[in-house]
């Protein structure tokens, strides 16, 4: 079974090819490259990621505008439908701009933009994204973002905690994230959004392979099912 998938792309993105080569060189199949203002995605996808960058100069809020884009009614209706959908960094704004995911990201909390490999912790190991994993388990993985600070309501985090949605935290401080989340699940366990970039961390010569689990566990899953 092929693994068909699909990469965002918004005005300002700059990590869309780092995540069309991530999907590609761990499928073994290059991923359709779709336009903000396209109004449909294509047929029988089995994956979807909005990555990361400055969508639309980041005006408004993060991730604000991107969310209008016409492109973005379509995945959320296959998200929907249980199509998984990755947003990572800038892409993690969108979803929770969009209503796909819970909460907010505020600017960092020292006010400065933070660009360096962190420690993660694998806080659910047993999800689509994450199955690769073991819990508890630390990955170091980039980060580059000036507003990943994670803020929801108490009930919300307690809900979040609750329900396994939680699905990696920093190791170490780094934006100020409530609880120190940096990943978070939808509660159908289909959308994940994250601040650290695991496109980044797929092959030894640029760092490290620890984000390659992520998207093994995805492509594993799917095409296993």
């Amino acid at each position: 079974m092929a693994f068909t998938s699909a990469v965002i792309t918004f005005p300002g993105s700059n990590c869309d090819r780092d995540m069309a080569t991530a999907l590609e060189k761990v499928s073994g199949t290059a991923p359709h490259r779709v336009w903000h203002g396209d109004s449909e995605l294509p047929e029988g996808l089995d994956f979807i990621a909005v990555p990361g960058g400055f969508s639309y100069g980041d005006y408004l809020r993060c991730g604000a505008i991107a969310s209008r884009s016409p492109i973005m009614q379509a995945v959320i209706a296959a998200a929907d439908k249980g199509v998984p959908v990755l947003g990572v960094c800038n892409g993690f704004q969108v979803l929770t701009e969009s209503g796909l995911l819970p909460g907010a990201l505020l600017r960092n909390a020292g006010l400065n933009f933070v660009c360096r490999e962190v420690g993660l912790e694998v806080v659910n190991a047993q999800s689509l994204f994450t199955n690769a994993y073991e819990a508890g388990q630390v990955v170091r993985i980039p980060v580059a973002h000036h507003d990943g600070n994670y803020f929801a309501d108490e009930e919300t985090l307690n809900r979040l905690e609750g329900e396994g949605r939680v699905a990696f935290r920093y190791a170490e401080e780094v934006n100020g994230s409530a609880r120190s989340i940096a990943g978070v699940l939808n509660d159908a366990g289909n959308v994940l959004g994250m601040m650290p970039h695991p496109e980044r961390a797929i092959e030894t010569t640029h760092g490290g392979t620890d984000g390659r689990g992520l998207f093994e566990s995805a492509i594993r899953g799917l095409v296993g099912a």
